[in-house]
């Protein structure tokens, strides 16, 4: 259960970010994928790229205000921030890592609702 607009935006902002990352790659190395995996307890959500990935040094600080790794003037560095804040609002975790094969994953957990559907 969760506020389907703001999970909306956490999803949208995963979604640009990556396709962002991949614009500068040649055409074949384009890829984002979106991944879902549901256990009894937990419902998560991953969006990977194949874009050059996220600098190790700044794993731990891209969900910060005003971090970006975009140009000047294309992006204020608040859409992780936001994210972030939604999905704890929502009793959930979030991170980002970097893919063994080039690019990057972040996602996003939340607890399974137990409360059968309608």
């Amino acid at each position: 259960l969760g506020d389907r607009v703001h999970l909306q935006q956490v999803l949208l902002n995963l979604l640009m970010n990556a396709i962002d990352a991949v614009v500068a790659m040649p055409p074949e190395r384009r890829r984002v994928r979106v991944r879902t995996t549901v256990t009894e307890d937990i419902v998560r959500l991953a969006v990977s790229d194949t874009g050059p990935g996220i600098p190790a040094d700044r794993l731990s600080t891209i969900f910060e205000p005003f971090y970006t790794t975009k140009s000047e003037g294309s992006g204020m560095g608040m859409g992780l921030a936001i994210a972030r804040s939604i999905v704890d609002a929502h009793d959930g975790q979030m991170a980002a890592e970097n893919n063994a094969e080039g690019g990057a994953t972040v996602w996003f957990s939340l607890p399974a609702s137990t409360r059968s559907r309608l």
